[in-house]
């Protein structure tokens, strides 16, 4: 009796959160898809036949995969390699590197744009300073190499934040036992470290694919919309005076969605198939 109300009491405090989830989540998702289906010649997949005979949208689609796995791939090398130092410095400095990650991480949008043109514009000052040291001829920050070195710049730090807590799982005497039976550095990465760490970097990774996929304030505040890019297409076709179509941006929302279930589903088989290789 004691149990069963106890039950109950906890599914109440949750009802507020489902009320949310609800209202915030499922029913923004529903009323995209249902909208993605309806098209000028009626209900159907008119909108996605013609997303996916456009050459305009289908660039979008290429870029926003392309910065997003370049900047998530460049990030979490970086990340991880910067939470495993982090755990061999002094203390303070570890706090002062892991504040400074929460911050950085959610520096995004305007100042973000603004400050990269100061920064790496055609007329920046690390720009000049490198063009005059010799080290670089030309960089275009307005380009898609320049969107990946803005992109890896908030995917580095949020990386730190998912990873550094992974760390955690490597227990010290498991190097020494390793050291102790032949072991070098490399081999205990190898059989140890890295399939210890394989679902944390799969799922910081998914995670890095996904905020940059979704990316639309930075990108959109540094080029002004004209770089092609799946949040900036949707934005047009929603917010847009000329080329206003919200059933349109609705097939490529649901595009998007598409693209992050394909992804989640793939990083779930990875992690199966590591688990089984670990065991």
């Amino acid at each position: 009796m004691k149990h069963s109300r106890s039950k109950w009491l906890a599914l109440l405090w949750l009802l507020p959160f489902a009320v949310v989830f609800g209202l915030f989540q499922i029913a923004p998702l529903v009323w995209v898809a249902t909208h993605s289906l309806e098209a000028v010649d009626g209900w159907g997949l008119g909108n996605f036949r013609e997303v996916f005979d456009s050459p305009f949208y289908l660039q979008a689609i290429k870029h926003s995969l392309q910065i997003a796995f370049w900047s998530s791939l460049i990030g979490i090398v970086v990340a991880l390699l910067g939470s495993y130092s982090l755990r061999r410095v002094d203390s303070r400095l570890r706090d002062f590197v892991m504040a400074f990650s929460t911050m950085t991480s959610n520096f995004a949008g305007v100042p973000l744009a603004f400050a990269f043109i100061i920064l790496l514009g055609f007329n920046g000052a690390l720009t000049l300073i490198l063009k005059q040291s010799g080290l670089i001829e030309d960089f275009n920050l307005y380009s898609k190499a320049g969107l990946i070195v803005l992109y890896t710049y908030f995917q580095i730090p949020l990386g730190v934040l998912l990873l550094y807590p992974a760390f955690d799982a490597l227990r010290e005497d498991w190097r020494e036992s390793a050291a102790l039976l032949g072991a070098n550095h490399w081999q205990f990465w190898r059989h140890i470290g890295l399939p210890v760490l394989t679902p944390a970097l799969l799922g910081t990774f998914v995670i890095l694919l996904a905020n940059a996929l979704g990316a639309y304030a930075t990108v959109y505040a540094l080029t002004t919309g004209n770089f092609n890019v799946l949040p900036i297409r949707i934005a047009a076709m929603v917010a847009g005076d000329i080329f206003l179509d919200p059933n349109m941006a609705s097939a490529l929302a649901m595009v998007l969605v598409g693209l992050m279930l394909v992804i989640t589903a793939a990083h779930q088989w990875l992690l199966r198939r590591s688990y089984h290789v670990a065991r």
